[in-house]
């Protein structure tokens, strides 16, 4: 297809910058809507996951799909659909859009409190939304390139006494603080450590340390993240041993070499800490290789799931 095709294809699609299913239809991204008395808007009350689609195809849905299902269990809400539903609802959104690679969102919200009974979360109808949108990276390119930089963050991680980490959520409070800190102390992004003061994780990704020899991931006060674990599994592959543990910030700063991972980058290696710089300023060849090896797999189909995009 020309490029003039390719643009023409586009502008005929209304679904072309991003697919939503809400209530039961599908609609253009930029018609998707939320109360602003829906409890997920109110009170962050609600759960997500994110699955992304790669040339046409899911990356571990299956893995996104159980910990989406997990979280909205652990919160007591109910979904509209099950299992198979979810998926296919995935599935709609992404062929309608055309989108090759893709960002790909399932939320479940509170929703809003039936008329006429006590304010209470048991006795809200919960929202199921999803949308599919072009592909966001957390950390471009360009920065991945030449590892990112950056800062052990002042701004504890919320406690998970408080909001269960492994529940995928929207309190960001303290993740946005940490970001504001970055910038204006020069460097990308942060670092958040728990209430104990062992590393947690980032905005958005979860972060290994090469220590020893070994791939070292913090075992509490994060996300336990699907792009986690195929950094675990990539580890295995290569013969890196790989450990699970409290993770402490002098250890992160006395490390051989850092990597952040998340779903929407995959693998990001880290070039600097505060005022520590690691191989040169550039990404050492540990996470270097895990990186190529990630992306190299999925090309080869590692854990993918085909897009039927059929006539949508």
């Amino acid at each position: 297809m020309s490029q003039a095709q390719t643009l023409t294809a586009v502008q005929s699609n209304p679904f072309a910058k991003g697919c939503a299913w809400q209530d039961g239809d599908y609609v253009p991204i930029a018609e998707a809507k939320i109360s602003v008395l829906d409890w997920g808007f109110t009170k962050s009350d609600v759960t997500y996951d994110v699955v992304h689609v790669w040339d046409g195809a899911f990356f571990r849905l299956d893995d996104h799909l159980d910990r989406f299902l997990r979280s909205v269990d652990a919160l007591r809400m109910t979904l509209p659909v099950d299992r198979a539903g979810l998926a296919a609802i995935l599935h709609g959104c992404v062929a309608r859009s055309g989108l090759r690679e893709s960002y790909v969102a399932m939320v479940c919200t509170r929703g809003l409190a039936k008329p006429g009974l006590p304010r209470h979360p048991a006795n809200c109808e919960n929202r199921l939304i999803a949308y599919a949108i072009p592909w966001v990276w957390v950390m471009d390119e360009e920065m991945q390139a030449r590892g990112a930089h950056l800062v052990i963050s002042s701004v504890p991680r919320i406690a998970p006494e408080s909001v269960d980490p492994t529940v995928k959520n929207y309190h960001w409070g303290d993740m946005i603080r940490a970001q504001f800190e970055a910038t204006d102390r020069g460097a990308d992004n942060a670092v958040l450590l728990g209430p104990d003061g062992t590393v947690a994780e980032g905005p958005g990704f979860n972060i290994f340390a090469l220590i020893d020899g070994k791939m070292v991931c913090p075992d509490h006060g994060a996300l336990e993240g699907v792009t986690r674990q195929s950094v675990l599994d990539l580890c295995a592959e290569i013969g890196v041993p790989t450990e699970v543990r409290p993770l402490h910030p002098d250890e992160l700063l006395e490390a051989d070499e850092v990597l952040t991972c998340t779903t929407a980058g995959g693998v990001m290696p880290v070039s600097r800490v505060n005022e520590r710089i690691y191989h040169n300023d550039r990404p050492g060849p540990v996470s270097a290789k895990l990186r190529e090896l990630y992306w190299k797999k999925h090309k080869e189909g590692w854990h993918a799931t085909p897009v039927d995009y059929g006539d949508n």
